[in-house]
């Protein structure tokens, strides 16, 4: 399959982009907005949107197979992390999920449409309907594709243009969202432009970002206070910055057939887009006293990563990072060696595929990612947060595998001390479509309400 060129991105490599390809691509975005997208019903977005990632599904859908083939190389995830990331993605984007998150967001579906209002707001003479900025701009981050993917289709449900400025080397899966949403409506991915340069750009940057009136980034925090300080004031930004998470495993189901059950579920997390995104585990707690202990459900998740290699390979690593996994991996053979009570490791042989350290040390531990986890034991949930204090504040997302009688306080005891996201185990990377991001609004941060009084 040949792609058309459609967007800055189609061009060939050899294509130099200049501040005014930028701007010219900025209005006729614009432009299109105006004549395709603002009046478009809601519930025709939803029909498009709906049909494009149903179409992503089928093993024979053009855009699939392109980003199967071509994704490895370009992407470094394996054709079957590939394959389980895009279907867990494409199977959240369905029109009782947009439906659901609009009415989550606004109260009323049809609060793109026109003015309406709640029972509530009926008694007491009111309603009130949402806009979307004319024109989002979004400074997407090369780890994982889910997050730029999301913006393109909240950008459309909510009738904006969209221009997508890629990391360098990380177009390939927005590119094609983009051709199969222009496929499937032309008009409509008239209003979509995808492009890419390395980052610092000044020439480039400062023509998008004037003609932006929301930015949304993801990225470094460094990265983000950058982009703000470009930004002026009534230009809307919203950024989402450095995330970590981490998995809790409680006493009660650490047993038999079930402990095996859990640890599968911690290396669908771990394995999920190799464990590059925010809402993957860097750390696996697990509570003692149970009848599995911590060191032996790390050699069960263990155990359970190295089948996983054999159908869903890691792929190729960069040098340098398989570099560091391997010297990371060297300090651990050292102390196991000498404290085997304390410290025991368990890894792929021959490659740097996967990872497994258990440490009694229940201190928070970044990950060096790519597969290598951390299991560590704790007393409880109690001392779990004592242990993590230090990224008090940047945590996304906590997985837990309890009985469903603690659910509630579980979660309640996290929410307080900060996680945005509690979920079960091996659901970390696959939010549902009405996923409040860093605990904001969906959507609710990008619109502008307009109340009526009647």
């Amino acid at each position: 399959m040949n792609l058309p060129n459609y967007f800055l991105a189609d061009l060939p490599p050899e294509a130099t982009l200049s501040p005014t390809m930028i701007a010219e691509a900025c209005q006729t975005l614009k432009r299109n907005r105006e004549r395709y997208l603002l009046n478009r019903p809601t519930e025709a977005l939803i029909r498009v949107l709906s049909e494009v990632a149903d179409g992503w599904q089928e093993a024979d859908n053009p855009f699939r197979k392109l980003a199967l083939e071509l994704g490895p190389a370009q992407t470094g995830f394996s054709r079957e992390t590939l394959a389980r990331g895009l279907d867990n993605f494409f199977k959240q984007l369905t029109r009782e999920n947009f439906h659901a998150l609009l009415v989550q967001e606004f109260s009323d579906a049809q609060r793109l449409d026109a003015i309406t209002a709640t029972a509530a707001e009926q008694k007491q003479n009111r309603a009130a309907m949402v806009s979307a900025p004319e024109f989002q701009v979004h400074i997407a981050a090369g780890n994982i594709p889910n997050p730029t993917l999301t913006s393109l289709a909240f950008g459309l449900l909510t009738r904006s243009a969209q221009f997508v400025k890629c990391a360098s080397g990380a177009t390939l899966l927005p590119r094609l969202f983009a051709h199969s949403i222009y496929q499937a409506d032309p008009k409509l991915g008239a209003c979509l432009e995808i492009a890419e340069w390395r980052g610092g750009n000044a020439g480039l940057e400062s023509v998008l970002l004037a003609e932006a009136d929301c930015v949304t980034a993801t990225g470094t925090d460094e990265t983000l206070a950058a982009i703000r300080a470009q930004l002026p004031v009534k230009i809307r930004f919203l950024g989402y910055g450095h995330r970590v998470s981490f998995g809790f495993v409680a006493q009660e189901v650490l047993y038999g057939s079930r402990a095996k059950k859990i640890a599968a579920a911690a290396a669908d997390d771990v394995s999920a887009w190799n464990q590059l995104g925010c809402l993957s585990p860097h750390v696996i707690y697990v509570q003692s006293g149970g009848e599995v202990a911590p060191e032996h459900f790390a050699q069960l998740l263990a155990e359970e990563l190295e089948r996983r290699e054999a159908v869903e390979p890691r792929g190729e690593l960069p040098t340098e990072l398989a570099a560091a996994i391997a010297s990371r991996r060297g300090i651990y053979e050292v102390r196991a060696a000498h404290s085997p009570e304390t410290t025991q490791h368990w890894c792929s042989k021959d490659s740097t595929a996967w990872t497994v350290i258990y440490e009694a040390d229940a201190r928070f531990q970044l990950s060096c990612l790519n597969r290598f986890i951390y299991v560590k034991g704790v007393a409880d949930l109690k001392t779990l947060l004592e242990n993590a204090d230090g990224i008090r504040g940047k945590v996304s997302t906590a997985g837990i595998a309890a009985p469903e009688e603690k659910w509630d306080d579980l979660a309640a005891q996290l929410a307080r001390w900060g996680a945005t996201r509690v979920c079960p185990l091996g659901r970390m990377q696959n939010p549902p479509l009405s996923w409040r991001h860093d605990g904001r609004p969906a959507l609710g941060d990008l619109v502008t309400w307009t109340d009526l009084e009647k």
